[in-house]
């Protein structure tokens, strides 16, 4: 807790804490205080007695509510103190582009197609908001932007760097031709670093350790993993894989864009062993799923089955994931007769 005499410059300038929270209490304004917590964000909080118990009304954020506005609130709140009534919340005043409410717009009108919405919105809440939710997005630079894009970078987390560097790219776009803001502030702005793509695959002996791993962890899981080699497919592909997907005519798995990463149908060729594989799994009365336990929902766990892998298998560094090492038949090389 600190007192000092407040100011519209100065509320900008105060640190927030290392941990937890402060309240600043403005000097010649009884009970108002700006409350920062260690996050960054800032509201304005009226501290008052009713009926012989101390209370606290929060009376708006900050910069939505600047020091002006707050101590008007603060001064209709007296009033009805004074008047024997207890203080009341006003609605909340967000400026029009709060950057905290645009980002939510964003992910709701830009967003919600995306198959990676929820990871994008944890990586926004947990990355970007912290730091620039405490302004309006027209206060936000092409420097505030890049500070926080290189702090992200420079404890090592350069592909992440690069991530929020494009979603908040797409957000500001997006914000130009909503008219919430004039132009991109990062526009032209480099992205840091490359970004690190995964080169591992697995070795043939690999292959056959987790080939053999998943034999012996059986249907659904293990037939899964199998399936996963033999197509190198994605996990996701095959895990919810539908009856109606598989198309044994052709020999071929039709997936619909919805199911696809890119938002593309894409078609998986089965090879004769693979297509033997499918044949051989047992089917779940009245169930949509290829593999499933439940029959209303497909496998899950897939990172609780790698612990589940015996001991041989451990050892492999690429676990039970598909290798994209493949032939152009759709098989992994000399595991035709695992």
């Amino acid at each position: 807790m600190s007192r000092r005499h407040l100011t519209a410059a100065g509320v900008s300038r105060i640190k927030p804490p290392a941990v937890g929270q402060v309240d600043h209490f403005d000097t010649g304004y009884p009970g108002l205080a700006l409350r920062i917590s260690y996050g960054g964000s800032r509201s304005w909080v009226y501290f008052y007695r009713w009926q012989g118990k101390q209370k606290r009304l929060t009376l708006g954020p900050w910069p939505a509510l600047e020091l002006g506005q707050a101590r008007d609130v603060w001064r209709e709140a007296r009033k009805r103190l004074a008047g024997g009534l207890e203080p009341i919340a006003a609605p909340p005043v967000l400026a029009a582009d709060d950057f905290t409410s645009v980002v939510a717009e964003w992910l709701k009108r830009d967003q919600a197609d995306n198959r990676s919405h929820d990871e994008v919105k944890r990586i926004l809440h947990k990355e970007v908001l912290p730091t620039l939710g405490r302004f309006r997005i027209s206060e936000i630079g092409r420097r505030h932007v890049l500070d926080l894009i290189d702090a992200i970078a420079d404890r090592g987390a350069v592909t992440l760097a690069r991530r929020c560097h494009a979603h908040l790219h797409r957000l500001f776009r997006w914000s130009v031709g909503r008219g919430i803001i004039a132009a991109n502030p990062m526009a032209d702005l480099p992205k840091p670093g490359a970004e690190v793509r995964r080169k591992r695959v697995l070795s043939d002996v690999e292959l056959v350790l987790a080939w053999n791993a998943a034999q012996q962890v059986g249907w659904p899981m293990g037939s899964a993993i199998q399936l996963l080699m033999l197509t190198a497919a994605r996990r996701d592909e095959i895990g919810e894989l539908r009856w109606t997907e598989i198309d044994r005519t052709c020999s071929e798995i039709r997936l619909e864009g919805e199911r696809t990463k890119n938002g593309e149908p894409h078609t998986i060729p089965l090879s004769a062993f693979a297509q033997s594989l499918i044949d051989a799994v047992p089917r779940v009365a009245d169930s949509p799923f290829v593999f499933t336990t439940t029959g209303t929902t497909p496998i899950s766990g897939w990172s609780r089955q790698g612990e589940r892998r015996p001991a041989h298998a451990r050892a492999c560094p690429g676990g039970c994931s598909a290798s994209r090492r493949r032939s152009r038949h759709g098989r992994p090389h000399r595991l035709a007769h695992p």
